[in-house]
Formats: C-alpha cells, sequence, structure tokens
C-alpha cells in the first residue's frame, strides 16, 4: 500500500502544481491502534508557486479527493497549517509526530515541529481532546456499551488531554507514551484491547471493563474541572510569516533552478 500512496502523492503534484513538504499517516494507523478494517490516512501539507499567494484572488487551502474503501486522503497548503498554528489548533501537532511518514522535504518536518513549541495552548489543546473524548462517550449505550473504535476515540483524546494539563507540553499523538499516564492494571487491560481490536472490525462493540469506565468517568470529571479556568494564550504572527516567507522562496528558487 505504501508505492499505491507515494505514487498517488508523486501524481497530486504534478496535476495540481505543487510540492508536497511532508505527508504521513493519521487516524488510527497513525495512533497505533488499527483494526483489521481501518483504513489509510493519508495527509499531507503542501505548497504551491510564490505567484500562487500574489494574487488578489481568493485561493483553496486545502485539497480533497473521494473516499474509497481503503483510501482517505486530503491536504493542506502551509499558509492554512500555519494559520491553524497560530490558533494551537492541535492537527499540526498530531501529523508532525506521526510515526508512519510517507515523504518529506529535507529538514522540513524537525523546523516546522520546532516553530510549534512556541504555539502550545495548554487551554486550547487540552479543551479541544475534551471535546472528542465527550463526543465519543456520547456513542456509549446502555451505560456500557461501546464500538470499539469509538472507545478509543475516548481513551486516547483523554489521555491527551490529560498529558497537556499535567505536563503543560503538546500531547503524544500514539497511544503508547500516553498510556504511561495509567495505573498498571489499566495500562495492562488497554494493551489487551488493542491487541483485540487489531484482530477485529471497529464496528465490534464491547462492554467498557467496570474499573476502565470508572476511570474513564472519574478523569473527565478532573480534566474538565481543571482545563475550566486555564488563562487563553495570544501568539503573534511573526515566527509564522518568517517560516512561511523562507519556504516559499525556498521552493520557488528550487523550481525555478530545477
Amino acid at each position: 500500500m505504501k508505492t499505491t500512496i507515494v505514487n498517488k502523492l508523486s501524481a497530486i503534484e504534478q496535476e495540481y502544481d505543487l510540492k508536497i513538504l511532508f505527508s504521513c499517516e493519521s487516524g488510527s494507523r497513525g495512533w497505533q491502534f488499527p483494526s483489521m478494517d481501518s483504513d489509510f490516512d493519508v495527509r499531507f501539507i503542501y505548497i504551491k508557486p510564490l505567484n500562487h499567494y500574489l494574487s488578489i484572488l481568493e485561493r483553496t487551502d486545502h485539497l480533497s479527493f473521494p473516499i474509497n474503501d481503503e483510501l482517505d486522503i486530503y491536504g493542506w497548503d502551509l499558509r492554512k497549517v500555519l494559520n491553524l498554528l497560530r490558533k494551537s489548533n492541535t492537527t499540526p501537532f498530531e501529523w508532525l509526530q506521526s510515526p508512519v511518514v510517507y515523504g518529506e522535504e529535507a529538514g522540513f518536518k524537525s523546523r516546522l515541529w520546532h516553530l510549534c513549541q512556541g504555539y502550545f495552548s495548554q487551554r486550547t489543546n487540552a479543551h479541544h481532546y475534551l471535546g472528542i473524548a465527550k463526543g465519543a462517550m456520547d456513542t456509549i449505550v446502555n451505560e456500557d456499551e461501546i464500538k470499539i473504535k469509538k472507545l478509543f476515540y475516548v481513551l486516547r483524546p483523554l489521555l491527551a488531554a490529560k498529558w497537556c494539563l499535567e505536563k503543560n507540553q503538546i500531547a503524544p499523538m500514539e497511544i503508547g507514551p500516553l498510556m504511561d499516564l495509567l495505573p498498571d492494571h489499566l495500562h495492562t487491560m488497554v494493551s489487551e484491547l488493542i491487541v483485540f481490536k487489531s484482530t477485529g472490525k471497529e464496528g465490534t462493540m464491547i462492554k467498557i471493563p467496570v474499573l476502565l469506565k470508572d476511570y474513564i468517568d472519574h478523569e473527565f470529571i478532573n480534566c474538565t474541572e481543571a482545563a475550566k479556568d486555564l488563562p487563553k494564550n495570544q501568539f503573534d504572527l511573526a515566527g509564522l510569516d518568517d517560516f512561511f516567507l523562507k519556504t516559499i522562496n525556498e521552493y520557488d528558487y528550487k523550481r525555478h533552478k530545477g
């Protein structure tokens, strides 16, 4: 599948006259708890030629493609990524930590990741993850039954929120490091659930073990309370504009030189 994905990304570059600076796997495969029927969630950051950004016209800042049974692919213009970074959006933070990278321009990921450190908002990130966890918790039926996929859409964001609140750092993308926040008995239980998920389908319904359900309920309340009065952050544009201008000029130089 990797070859198919790399070829697809190369074709997108040619068809849309752009340069993909970074591409990776998101979703359950990136989070490290896929099921047998999980699709491939391919995400990429791209840049267009310099003249594209000099027009007075509004230009699209993303590309999306029809989803098939195996492949879900879309990309964001670097300008969009940097605008979201100013809002401390978690998506760029996660993409750049993906354990599955399909391609990158030399040094781009490390430079952008370094920039990200100055745009982390504990409040924004914690509230974002708690919102995702709450949405998945709302799918619980009969008090303790949930699709296995949705259970991990509760666990990973809840642990990510807890990480942000306790460590005041960007949360890891993968569930492995996040699980270090769990008590030992729940760490073992969740590890077993990951193995179970990997051998079945995402829509499989399970009963949430009592101890895990109690932990989820307790931590959701604690994290929600802790996040309630966090200060708002204001981030400037200077670092983002500088990164953007350097990147588009570098790409445009290489494009014309090549």
